[in-house]
């Protein structure tokens, strides 16, 4: 009896510990909403680069700080414009709320270039930030905590004079509930795949490298301080961009459109039949979308998936309790 009642113990543990991570379930141009898929779950086109698990990236060197865990090349790339209000929504593991309170949200972005966006190497881009919220102006409460409470929702708000063409943007929390120990931050980026129109013309004066911005001892990595009251907050990965130094998303902790996807229109039709056609099978994960593979992001999508990566995730959790155990 005692046997079970630890596996039992041990099966808590592991849903908690899965619950503890997230991922971006999908996202809005301008209201119109494009599905997302779980993690190595591939279930149809999505303009979000589709990583692998979970969890978070660990170390500022590690190559997946990019666009996350084993980020794969998307199938679309969607159609956008300067000021073009997008909007991000996370997931905590199992389809529940984004689990964490604590660290900032930055957005970044980089050109593709002559390159279509949905073949795009991120691993040699320039990016330019702009967007970043850390405390709220009581100096004791996160805008991450809004995520969390506000049914995951984030909204930042593309530069006004924007140059056209194709842009990755790069969305990512930093979770530092462990900040305070080095090492103990958990980046979670995540990048997606977007065609710029108008005539703007802007061009951003600086731009830094991932890897190459972050350091593990940055203030705004490792942070001995951050649950001190009232302690001051410095953003990793420099200032916010000349094109977008006077456009922020959250200003008041408040998104600027109403909950999604309710009130919006779903969509999973390319903007360009030239950039956004489906990988071919050797691109995509296996498991490739059937026919009816539309990524809309399900219930039983979610189910299905979570199970998968609760199944992973306890098998390496027991390597760790139990390192002698063969199954």
């Amino acid at each position: 009896m005692q046997y079970f009642f630890f596996l039992f113990f041990l099966l808590l543990v592991v849903v908690q510990y899965v619950n503890a991570h997230g991922y971006v379930d999908g996202i809005a141009v301008d209201g119109t909403w494009y599905a997302g898929n779980v993690p190595n779950n591939y279930k149809g086109p999505s303009p979000i680069r589709l990583v692998n698990d979970i969890g978070p990236v660990k170390g500022s060197d590690n190559p997946d700080i990019v666009c996350g865990l084993s980020a794969q090349k998307a199938a679309m790339v969607v159609s956008a414009n300067a000021g073009s209000v997008l909007s991000i929504q996370w997931v905590g593991g199992g389809g529940q709320a984004w689990p964490h309170e604590v660290g900032p949200l930055m957005t970044y972005m980089a050109s593709c270039g002559n390159t279509p966006c949905d073949q795009f190497d991120p691993s040699g881009a320039q990016w330019f930030k702009i967007d970043q919220y850390g405390k709220k102006p009581d100096g004791n409460t996160w805008y991450q905590a809004d995520i969390a409470s506000n049914h995951d929702r984030y909204d930042v708000t593309l530069p006004q004079n924007l140059a056209s063409g194709g842009y990755l943007v790069r969305h990512e929390i930093i979770a530092l509930h462990l900040g305070g120990s080095l090492g103990g931050a958990e980046f979670y980026p995540m990048c997606v795949q977007i065609q710029v129109g108008g005539n703007g013309n802007g061009a951003p004066q600086s731009t830094v490298s991932l890897p190459g911005a972050y350091n593990d001892n940055d203030p705004g990595i490792y942070d001995p301080d951050i649950y001190n009251p009232g302690s001051n907050y410095t953003f990793p990965g420099g200032p916010i961009s000349n094109l977008a130094a006077s456009a922020q998303s959250m200003a008041d902790g408040e998104s600027t459109m109403p909950p999604f996807p309710s009130g919006t229109s779903v969509s999973n039709t390319p903007a360009s039949p030239t950039q956004t056609q489906a990988q071919t099978q050797t691109q995509e994960p296996t498991g490739a979308p059937d026919s009816n593979g539309s990524g809309t992001g399900s219930c039983m999508l979610k189910t299905r998936s979570t199970t998968v990566n609760q199944r992973r995730h306890f098998k390496r959790f027991m390597k760790r309790i139990m390192p002698h155990a063969s199954h």
